[in-house]
Parts: structure tokens; sequence; C-alpha cells
């Protein structure tokens, strides 16, 4: 099995200070297939040390009225969950609007972090329900990403609504494995009734994505239709089935990662429509009635990167996903903003930007 899947080479650091991970795939027996394809941003997770709050934000009871913030603490931390039923463990104040929280998931079968951003007028808008921003993170990243390496919590201060980033595992590809973890289930099912319970959400959504998180927002867009009205992605992985090397290449991403490879969608071959039911691109035509907006760049180093950047093999082979990709979104017609940019690397400082020009779109799309 092993010889089936790609190698994995540490290249540097990113602007964020996190290392790089090139996934060089195996060269064909034919040799049809180019030898670059690399897949996958690696950020070392940085830990903040932060004062817990005394209290968790006040949520709503099953009445629907608001719950007391001590009360909803005490719940959370000292309460077992139910067997089968995900709950809030512990929540924590970092600082102002920034809050994470511990949920046990069944789902999962492990307790998983999220961070969330209130909206400023959580509190003094107590019977008030928020529309929620949903960000996914990258390969080998966790639910630190986004505040660690955007601006997001600048961004959205003035934003009507709560802002949402669960961990999603190093490798977790946004999906109920064959067998393993069931992501999907936890960010679409477990999570959202937590936070309409607990945080007052409603049920409009959006969802933007980084890299593997950009195959999560159009995944989870495509098969869960009507749950987000904008979906993102930056530099997402759009098309796995691209060529057989594409998909033996994301199995060894996986193997670099500890994990099952045949564990998730199966064998390339042997299991096609579990893979094409997971592949932005073979969902395209159930993206129809959500807005898009997609963007990738060419791996040619740029002015926002690091004087000493090299060509980024990872952007160039996301780059041919995204040309196949976006040709079937014109061929659908469907409602999409598309940046194919260049010069650009797979790197945060390209998605800050990308994050920036798609926020008039996320923001309506909340409503």
């Amino acid at each position: 099995m092993a010889s089936r899947h790609a190698s994995v080479v540490l290249l540097g650091t990113d602007l964020s200070g996190g290392p790089l991970l090139q996934l060089k795939r195996r060269p064909s027996a034919t040799g049809r297939y180019r030898r670059g394809l690399v897949i996958g941003l690696v950020v070392l997770m940085t830990f903040y040390a932060v004062a817990c709050g005394n209290t968790e934000p006040s949520g709503s009871g099953s009445a629907g009225r608001p719950t007391s913030t001590a009360s909803a603490a005490k719940s959370a931390t000292a309460s077992s969950p139910a067997a089968g039923v995900a709950q809030i463990v512990s929540a924590q104040q970092l600082k102002g609007r920034t809050w994470d929280m511990t949920v046990r998931s069944p789902a999962v079968g492990a307790d998983v972090h999220v961070r969330l951003l209130l909206p400023s007028r959580f509190t003094s808008a107590p019977d008030r329900r928020w529309p929620a921003l949903y960000l996914l993170h990258g390969c080998c990243d966790s639910y630190l990403s986004w505040t660690r390496s955007t601006d997001i919590e600048r961004l959205s201060k003035d934003l009507d609504a709560l802002v949402v980033m669960p961990d999603g595992g190093k490798a977790g590809f946004y999906s109920d494995w064959r067998s393993g973890p069931h992501w999907e289930t936890f960010h679409l099912q477990e999570l959202p009734g937590l936070l309409k319970e607990r945080y007052r959400a409603n049920d409009r959504r959006v969802v933007a994505g980084v890299s593997m998180g950009g195959l999560g927002a159009l995944g989870y867009a495509a098969r869960h239709p009507g749950m987000f009205t904008v979906a993102a992605s930056f530099s997402g992985i759009v098309n796995t089935r691209l060529a057989p090397e594409e998909s033996r290449a994301y199995l060894g991403l996986l193997q670099s990662q500890g994990e099952d490879p045949d564990g998730l969608w199966g064998d390339p071959d042997t299991d096609v429509d579990v893979w094409r039911a997971h592949n932005p691109y073979d969902l395209a035509e159930k993206l129809a009635g959500t807005r898009l907006y997609v963007s990738v760049g060419s791996g040619r180093p740029g002015p926002l990167d690091q004087a000493d950047a090299t060509f980024d093999q990872t952007e160039s082979a996301l780059r041919a996903e995204h040309e196949a990709f976006v040709k079937r979104v014109r061929e659908l017609h469907l409602d999409a903003h598309i940046d194919l940019y260049t010069p650009g690397t797979h790197n945060w400082v390209y998605w800050q930007r990308e994050l920036h020009k798609a926020w008039p779109l996320l923001t309506a799309g909340l409503g």
C-alpha cells in the first residue's frame, strides 16, 4: 500500500511562521503525469496563554429564554453528556468577543475545540438570534488559524453575526470517514444545534475555507443544499480526481499525518462513487442556488511573499484543479465570483487578501 502513496518533504516556513509541507507524487509507471503535485500547508499549532472567563455568554434555554451566564458556564463544565449527544464541556472567554469552547462529540469520538467571535451586541441584545459565518482551516492546521493568521477579529467587529471557527482535524477532509471520525456530522449537525441552543444562532449561514477548508466549504454547500447562502474557497482542493496521480497524492497526505489512507473515502478506483461524492468538481451541479467565491494563485511568488520565496508547487497544482473546476462552473452558469490571480503562493498573506475581497459577498449572505 505504501508504494501507492506520495512522499512528504519539509520546505521551510510560511509568513505566519509555520512549516510548509510538500507532498510529491511518485511518478506513475507510464510517466504520463507530472511529478510535482504538492498539497497542503502545515502550520504548527500556536497555543495562547489566556485568562479564563468565569462565565459562558448567555444562550437560550429550551423555552427560548436567555439563561444566566453563571448557570450556563456551570452546566457546560460540570454536566456529563448523555450517550450519543454532543455537549459543551467547557467555555472560556479569552478576551473581548473571543471565546474558546470544547465540545464532546459522539460523531468525532473525541473532544473538539471551536473558537467563536461573538457579535459586539451579543450581551446588549439578549433576545436576538444571530446568523453564522463558518471559517474552515486547512490541512495540518487547527481552529486557531484564522485568528492567528488573519485580521478576522478586527474585520468582524461590527458584524451582526457569530464567527465560528471549528477544528476539523489535521487531515479530516471535512467528511464522515468510512472508518474514522465523522467530521461532517459534527460540523453540520452537532455544532449548529449547540450554537442554536447556547449562543442564539439562527438558521442563516455562510461558509469559507482555505486549502482543505475550501474543499469543506464547497463540499458542505453541495451536499446540503440551502444550508449555506454563500460558500467561499481560497486556494481550495476542488478536484481530487483530476488525474489518478492526483488522488494517490491525497492518500499520501493522509498517510503523512498518521491516518489510514483508505479510511477516508476508500480506494479511488474501486470506491469511485465515494470519491465523487466528496469532490467539488463532481458536485458542481449541486451548488446551484449557492453564491460562490472561488480563488487561487498561480504559484509564482509576488510582492506579498518573502524576498527569498520560490515557485510554489502546491498552488500551481491547485491552479490546475481550478482550471477544470472553473470550466465546469461556467458550463453550469453558477453564480460564482472567480479570481484566478497571478502571482500568488499557497500562503496566508494571499488568503487574508481574498478574505477582504470576498467580505462583501460573505456579509451579504448573512442578511
